[in-house]
């Protein structure tokens, strides 16, 4: 299943959620090296020695080829390399192809185990971790995987020719060093808890990727479609550029017979079919042509799956439960654009979204409305019946308003907002009476057949997306803001500018996720961050830039407790939501998935996990029946 790093970070960074999930990390050196695992709160669930992941099967057959569509919005890619900021990458290299020193459980918070590391040694004052490699471990050209490629990773990633992603979270990762062979140490600039876990699912490459056969080198953010060296269990057997990639299992594949591997990736073969657009997708797959769908749209799990093939059982839909943080999702008011530097302004588009109405008329009361940055865990402001601070938050708060006089709103300190509703007692009417009221004091009133300011300017933005799987939700939206006198313009783009787009903030309104994790840290800085507000790639896509905020992400990543974690989340939480950056839409707690009735799945499922990912991973192809013969 994707790690750690690549879940939080280069995940977030090309817009699509794989979830799961500052402190003491546990380790129990008795040598030099001892530790098999690291977790931040308490003790690893599986001890050493282990037999495997309860949720993955260790008797699972192995063979046969799992065909999957378009995991996220991707329609074409043009390069192999994942980790650079131009470009749309091929489908599954990161998972199939590239290994991290450990692998995250799924069934734990925070918790990874060794992959390529045999063993992890955390030096007592927290400044530096320490890992020895497998003597086994090997790359798919046969080489064996050195401390010198581990460095070689590190330093190429937060270098200025890959995403920015990389060195925003490594910020506080001084070096990493060779001291032996096998053994490579990461120094760290101050004590941060999450930096081993960071660090430990780092995606690893040898360094002879992009050597030419005279020595000299591609440079990183050129390589295309040169073959990626990576220690995965999969390599690149077929590919028609921008349509279509097939990976067969590594023969010599060096880490089947590891616990952390037992019952992982059970397919000989897996193959991504690009798709141009939803539509054509599903009735792709109702016809055979792949093998498996997540579907993130209420009506097409409502209306589209239902053709024969489910009824005579060749094709399966089922909905499975998962403890995954929800996230933010909505549309990000961009802060970069003066249009919505009034908070009062954001907090009236926000009663302008008539969520009951949509997921009536239009998502089949699938839906579950969001009023936080962590909904749906013990992280969430809200979380407590009240929604009012706790002493602890109500200390965090003094001493963060001391720190910085007039940057908390007084309203900070009481209850939490919820999202408008227009259940009775309230309703639609209501709340664009006060959207009205809040745009008149912030200046925007209803004249000569618009909302204007004082300048006679009128109230206009555009919703940029890339797909049109949000029209009749922006439809519904504008209606409602055109009562208010607001003209709103909705852009749809291929994916390709749509991202580059993104990539420049060159846009007003987006829908879009925020990932949620049960262990925030370090990727906050990029989600929200000041200095990422103005990095072009950062994924701080709503632009705060606020010293609050910042310090508050500080407090996140230097907690030395499960406690103070959640207790500075909180606060975060109820900082951003009294400031409307975002006007939130809704989250299911439980996947979609549709499948060929040939795949079958282990009975115990992860807790924290992103569909996807758990169908490449741990599921299999069940074995065919030999056919009856007739005389």
């Amino acid at each position: 299943m994707p790690n750690l790093f690549m879940r939080k970070y280069l995940s977030c960074y090309i817009r699509k959620i794989i979830l799961w999930a500052g402190a003491c990390i546990f380790l129990t050196p008795t040598a030099s090296f001892a530790a098999h695992a690291i977790a931040q709160y308490g003790t690893p669930k599986y001890p050493e020695n282990f037999h495997h992941f309860s949720y993955a099967n260790p008797d699972a057959p192995q063979g046969g080829t799992l065909t999957l569509a378009n995991p996220n919005r991707l329609t074409s890619f043009d390069k192999f390399n994942p980790f650079t900021l131009k470009g749309e990458s091929a489908p599954g290299i990161t998972a199939l192809m590239f290994e991290s020193l450990m692998v995250e459980s799924a069934d734990e918070i925070a918790t990874a185990y060794g992959l390529l590391a045999e063993d992890i040694a955390l030096a007592p004052d927290g400044l530096s971790v320490t890992f020895r490699l497998r003597g086994n471990a090997r790359f798919s050209n046969g080489a064996p995987v050195l401390a010198n490629d581990v460095k070689y990773s590190f330093d190429t990633l937060i270098g200025p020719l890959a995403s920015p992603v990389f060195r925003s979270v490594c910020a506080d990762v001084k070096q990493a060093v060779v001291v032996a062979p096998n053994i490579v140490r990461f120094d760290f600039s101050r004590r941060n808890a999450e930096l081993p876990l960071i660090i430990g699912t780092l995606p690893i490459f040898s360094h002879d990727w992009g050597k030419r056969d005279d020595g000299t080198r591609i440079a990183f953010d050129r390589l295309a479609f040169d073959t990626p060296i990576g220690s995965g269990p999969y390599l690149i057997e077929t590919y028609q550029a921008g349509r279509s990639i097939t990976f067969t299992r590594n023969p010599r594949y060096w880490g089947k017979d590891l616990n952390v591997r037992r019952g992982i990736f059970n397919f000989e073969r897996v193959r991504y079919q690009l798709y141009a657009d939803d539509t054509i997708r599903l009735e792709a797959f109702k016809a055979g042509e792949f093998d498996a769908i997540v579907e993130y749209r209420a009506k097409n799990w409502a209306k589209g799956f239902n053709s024969a093939a489910f009824h005579n059982g060749k094709l399966r839909k089922e909905t499975f439960t998962h403890r995954n943080v929800a996230g933010m999702q909505g549309f990000i008011l961009n802060q970069r654009r003066v249009l919505f530097q009034d908070p009062r302004v954001r907090q009236a588009l926000g009663l302008a979204l008539d969520f009951e109405w949509l997921n009536r008329q239009l998502f089949y009361s699938e839906y579950r409305r969001l009023d936080s940055y962590f909904t749906n865990s013990e992280l969430a402001a809200n979380a407590a019946p009240n929604t009012l601070p706790d002493a602890d938050e109500k200390q965090l708060l003094s001493e963060l308003n001391a720190q910085f006089p007039g940057q908390i709103k007084s309203a900070v300190w009481g209850k939490t907002p919820l999202s408008p509703a227009t259940s009775p007692p309230s309703s639609l009417r209501e709340n664009l009476r006060t959207a009205r009221a809040l745009l008149a004091q912030a200046g925007w009133m209803y004249r000569d057949g618009a909302l204007r300011n004082p300048k006679g300017e009128p109230f206009v933005f555009e919703i940029l997306e890339d797909g049109g799987a949000m029209t009749r939700v922006i439809g519904a939206y504008t209606r409602n803001l055109e009562k208010l006198g607001i003209k709103v313009i909705q852009r749809t783009s291929d994916f390709a500018l749509y991202q580059k787009r993104l990539e420049d903030f060159d846009f007003d309104v987006i829908s879009m996720v925020i990932p949620g994790t049960q262990s925030p840290g370090n990727e906050l800085f990029s989600l929200l961050g000041s200095h990422a507000a103005k990095e072009s790639g950062s994924n701080n896509m709503i632009g705060v830039q606020s010293p609050v905020v910042d310090a508050l992400i500080t407090k996140i990543v230097h907690a030395k407790t499960r406690p103070a974690l959640i207790t500075a989340t909180r606060v975060l939480d109820r900082v951003l939501l009294h400031d409307y950056y975002v006007v939130p839409h809704w989250f299911s707690d439980h996947h979609r998935i549709a499948y060929q009735s040939k795949l079958a799945y282990p009975k115990t499922l992860p807790l924290y996990y992103g569909a996807e990912g758990w169908i490449l991973s741990t599921w299999w192809v069940t074995p065919s029946l030999p056919k009856k013969h007739t005389k």
